[in-house]
């Protein structure tokens, strides 16, 4: 007969095996080599996404990442504006250390260093094949560029083995896209000149030919017109170039879906960097009237069905289960943001921001939180998790992934929380917006006190100024309307001493901030 301590050892033991095969695939998982990719959308907002719970727009394939993966409702980009974001995101450091982090024109230099780690260039180093596809506007070359040879340095010196891109944005000049440097279609006969001082002569623009534009800009978009579409900067020649706004999105689709397939057979990362919904907003006639907001509502729609089409292409090819997806948007929405689409006019019953204050370029909450969804077919169970995350985070999580040691200041390894298995995400996070910082701790948010406008005047959008501290619980009030600064001093205390350690020492305006 079996003895009792005979069973009791059997059963002991046979716990410690069930462990450690736990923990051994787990450990598996993580130290295999998914394909990663990461889309990003343009000026997405935290209430633009039906998951979120925006009820005017449908985002079905959005929703479908955030119903199977993991849906974070405390997701962050490092800043409330885009230059800044992608830098935050491709290199792991936050913004406000690079006094060059700030919206570029087209034609600024590369503010990336070579020699920087970047997402790219640690998984090159790994094995993978490396791409980006979409907007850029991180710049490129060295200040003085010749558009008519090749482009350097740029998204290939920086790790990537592929790049098709947009320089800047799609409502700067230069309005073509660039493949590993070069400008895409273009005719040597018909050189590529570009200015953002002055004009060339003879060329018309959107501030002294109107009747030649199909778009009529709000504000500082007046420059050269291309496609009956006013820009920012002055552009001549490459008419075989230039790209079809309307197009756009369909372009970027088929240069994301192709580079899966030629990519299949090896471990790839890809950056597909969406211009949805940035201004100027063109869909495609397909898209038209797919929503009652006009441009802005219908690019957000179509957006969505390029994500759709992009997931089946992964599925097609049989590589969808070993495929990691991180999707988020570089900073919070703007209505009007240069062009007079509707896009204000229209709004209804939409709240692009969610239920959060501000957005674009304000240091509140919607400058900032915006849609951030990681999904892994098979790997990630469905959650919607609370922890909050930043997109920051993203190149220490994917060292960790894909079994890397890296140093890096200001990035942390989430993995287990952008995987779903734990919940505890960053306690501190600094907030950025047009080079002023603010700081979040746990639900708590600090800003500190600026003398500058509070009001956005051109976007009508709060910045968060004020000569006053600002205080916020997020746990009790997401839409910060009570101050609490001069109610709760020991918090308050607290997020000063916090975050003067963080950044004291690189901002004045920090420095001189006291406790109360």
């Amino acid at each position: 007969m079996i003895s009792y301590q005979t069973i009791l050892s059997f059963l002991i033991l046979s716990v410690l095996l069930i462990s450690c095969n736990s923990k051994e695939e787990q450990t598996s998982t993580y130290s295999t080599q998914p394909n990663i990719v990461i889309i990003y959308l343009d000026d997405l907002g935290y209430g633009d996404v039906s998951a979120y719970g925006a009820t005017e727009i449908q985002t079905p394939n959005i929703d479908r990442l955030a119903s199977e993966g993991v849906m974070f409702t405390d997701g962050h980009a490092s800043s409330a504006t885009c230059t800044p974001s992608r830098y935050a995101l491709l290199t792991g450091v936050y913004p406000w250390r690079n006094k060059d982090a700030k919206i570029l024109p087209g034609t600024a230099p590369l503010i990336i260093d070579t020699a920087q780690i970047t997402i790219p260039k640690m998984l090159k180093e790994q094995g993978y094949y490396t791409g980006v596809v979409g907007k850029w506007h991180l710049g490129l070359g060295t200040g003085h560029v010749n558009w008519n040879e090749h482009v350097s340095p740029g998204p290939n010196e920086i790790g990537f083995d592929y790049s098709y891109i947009m320089a800047a944005t799609q409502d700067r000049v230069p309005t073509v896209y660039l493949e590993n440097g070069l400008v895409d279609g273009l005719d040597p006969n018909d050189p590529i000149e570009i200015d953002y001082q002055k004009n060339f002569e003879g060329e018309p623009t959107g501030l002294d030919n109107p009747e030649l534009t199909t778009m009529e800009w709000h504000h500082g978009h007046n420059n050269s017109i291309v496609n009956g579409i006013p820009r920012i900067g002055f552009m001549k020649g490459a008419e075989k170039a230039k790209w079809s706004d309307i197009n756009m999105a369909d372009h970027f689709l088929e240069k994301a879906q192709n580079y899966v397939k030629q990519h299949k057979n090896e471990p790839f990362f890809l950056y597909y960097a969406l211009q949805q919904p940035h201004v100027p907003r063109t869909p495609n006639p397909r898209f038209v009237g797919k929503t009652d907001l006009g441009p802005r509502g219908d690019v957000i729609v179509e957006a969505d069905w390029c994500i759709g089409e992009f997931m089946k292409t992964l599925e097609e090819e049989g590589i969808l289960e070993n495929t990691l997806i991180i999707f988020s948007s570089d900073n919070g929405p703007v209505l009007n943001d240069g062009y007079y689409d509707d896009a204000v006019e229209r709004i209804g019953d939409h709240d692009q921001n969610g239920g959060l204050r501000g957005g674009k370029y304000s240091l509140f909450e919607a400058g900032t939180r915006v849609p951030f969804i990681t999904y892994w077919k098979g790997k990630i169970e469905p959650i919607k998790s609370d922890a909050l995350v930043c997109q920051l985070d993203i190149l220490a999580s994917l060292a960790k992934l894909t079994g890397v040691e890296v140093s890096s200041t200001d990035s942390q390894d989430l993995l287990d929380v952008l995987t779903g298995t734990s919940t505890k995400g960053r306690e501190e996070l600094v907030l950025e917006a047009s080079t002023r910082t603010a700081f979040r701790k746990e639900n708590w948010l600090m800003i500190p006190p600026y003398n500058g406008p509070a009001v956005a005047a051109h976007v009508n959008i709060e910045l968060g100024n004020s000569p006053e501290l600002q205080l916020y619980d997020l746990s009790s009030d997401l839409g910060q309307q009570k101050n609490l600064a001069k109610d709760n001093p020991e918090k308050l205390n607290e997020m000063i001493r916090d975050y003067k350690e963080i950044v004291g020492a690189q901002n004045l305006e920090v420095e001189e901030l006291e406790l109360k």
